[in-house]
């Protein structure tokens, strides 16, 4: 078995659970009770060494995102535009604030991160039963296990709630109770259920940083519960616990920055002491056969001369935007800016048309310092350097662009500006000043620090930081109110814009996201 917490699914009953669900036609992964749940059955629970297997299905499920999913999450901030012209118009007009409640990514993200809670909750239930047979060890452990798939539950529910608001909250593996629902849960009613949650978990996970643990490098640990708790407080503007949090985290002493901001996002950078949860993929070391991997090819320049020859390009759906260009450029950013676009020749002549821009730096340039050559291409003018793996990191053998590149979803450094940000807003905090944390962020960037940082300097590192990662920008934007960073470049937002429509899909399943809408 390989030890990443990408641990191979080779066991029966982890394949038994990815096989049911995959079998599982999109419209009927929700409209039945959890029976896919059958194939415990055949499980001896009695066992217990075997109960490792259901966690780790739960991991195997949270990892399994779609290349959509993330992408659409995302696209709404105005750090980061759709590309992919002239392919997938609902998903460029969704970035332009106009939904199609009908758009098969809105159906697919809804549904698919619903079957991984409730993966989750089979997973809990199934430790629950090995916990009959365990002695006082074995239930401790269970108690661990259950308290990691309740936080891999919290981080999904925490983004289906961002991107619809009012969502449902399974209690069970039973999706027939969601039938019986009679009022869906407020957005503030999730955060907070995500919150308590969190506080049932901490206590039980392993108090170290992820790639710390041995069992299964890279998994959940106290941190991680402390940071979901920390973003949930964050969307419902309890800032003091925010901070507590927060706090917590940085006190342990466990965490730092990784040095280089480049390699942060490729080789490198996998699973640094700056990692508080990622999605974890792997090429095993190995040119060909198995692997674990995400399909990076949608944030890809579509055409590229690579210096691996026979590395593949992608699809240019994911563009950094010109607004997030032009102010990384007036903050005299480097290395921020370097890692996150990747430019194309016509994307620096578009740049050069503004007179402010039109001597840019010299270190600007189609071809990276791992020597890609990103050339011009139709769909975009820019590509997302955060996604990008360059061709030299590739495993000799593997073409797919990205392959064997980790997905970043939470890191120190946002808990650092989190941090900051809390106090900001009238939180007090210990460890260390919001000022301070923002400096410590500034100084990997090679800035100078700032002598006594604002909720605006705040929000501008946040920025400069965290672009393209997860939408956390757009969401940040929404919480604070201010819909005039989003009304940019042509795109006009109304605060009625800010959740997606339910898919109709969804409404046609359960009526009472219907009544929601009204």
């Amino acid at each position: 078995m390989k030890k990443l917490f990408i641990i191979k699914t080779t066991k029966f009953a982890i394949t038994m659970t990815l096989l049911v669900l995959a079998t599982l036609g999109c419209s009927e992964k929700l409209d039945l009770p959890q029976e896919n749940n059958n194939f415990a059955g055949a499980t001896d629970f009695t066992k217990t060494e075997d109960m490792q297997l259901s966690l780790v299905g739960v991991y195997a499920a949270f990892q399994s995102r779609g290349w959509e999913q993330p992408l659409l999450i995302s696209v709404r901030g105005d750090d980061v535009n759709a590309g992919g012209l002239g392919d997938q118009q609902d998903f460029a007009e969704t970035d332009l604030f106009n939904y199609n409640k009908d758009y098969w990514m809105y159906n697919s993200l809804w549904e698919n991160v619903y079957v991984d809670v409730i993966s989750a909750h089979t997973g809990m239930e199934q430790i629950a039963r090995y916990q009959e047979f365990a002695d006082d060890a074995g239930i401790a452990l269970g108690n661990q296990y259950i308290a990691e798939a309740k936080v891999l539950r919290a981080i999904m529910l925490f983004d289906i709630s961002r991107v619809w608001g009012d969502v449902f909250i399974p209690q069970s593996s039973d999706t027939g109770e969601l039938l019986d629902v009679t009022e869906v849960p407020t957005k503030a009613q999730v955060m907070q259920h995500i919150s308590d949650q969190m506080d049932e978990a901490i206590p039980l996970l392993p108090d170290m940083r992820p790639n710390e643990r041995t069992d299964l490098p890279g998994g959940v640990t106290k941190y991680t519960a402390l940071a979901i708790k920390a973003l949930a407080n964050q969307e419902l503007k309890n800032y003091q616990a925010v901070a507590d949090a927060t706090s917590q985290i940085i006190n342990s002493g466990k965490f730092s920055l990784f040095s280089d901001f480049y390699e942060l996002f490729k080789t490198p950078g996998k699973l640094s002491n700056e990692s508080i949860l990622d999605l974890q993929y792997s090429d095993f070391n190995q040119g060909e056969g198995d692997r674990e991997g995400h399909l990076y090819a949608p944030y890809g320049p579509q055409g590229w001369t690579p210096a691996v020859v026979g590395a593949s390009s992608g699809w240019g759906f994911y563009e950094p935007s010109m607004k997030f260009i032009k102010f990384m450029l007036d903050r005299g950013e480097t290395v921020r800016l370097e890692t996150s676009v990747l430019f194309t020749d016509r994307g620096i002549a578009e740049i050069q048309t503004d007179p402010t821009y039109a001597v840019l730096p010299a270190w600007i340039s189609n071809t990276t310092r791992d020597g890609d050559v990103i050339n011009d291409y139709a769909r975009a003018l820019f590509a997302s350097g955060k996604h990008y793996l360059p061709s030299n990191q590739l495993i000799p053998g593997r073409t797919a662009y990205g392959s064997n590149k980790n997905y970043n979803i939470i890191r120190y450094a946002e808990i650092l500006l989190m941090h900051a940000e809390a106090i900001a807003q009238g939180a007090s905090g210990t460890g260390l000043t919001a000022t301070q944390a923002v400096n410590l962020v500034r100084d990997r960037a090679g800035l100078t620090a700032l002598p006594n940082v604002t909720l605006n300097d705040i929000l501008d590192e946040k920025f400069a930081e965290l672009g393209m990662e997860w939408g956390k920008r757009y969401f940040d934007m929404i919480r604070l109110e201010r819909y005039n960073e989003l009304s940019y470049d042509g795109r006009t937002f109304s605060v009625d814009k800010a959740y997606l429509p339910y898919p109709q899909g969804q409404v046609d399943q359960f009526p009472i996201l219907a009544k929601e809408s009204i």
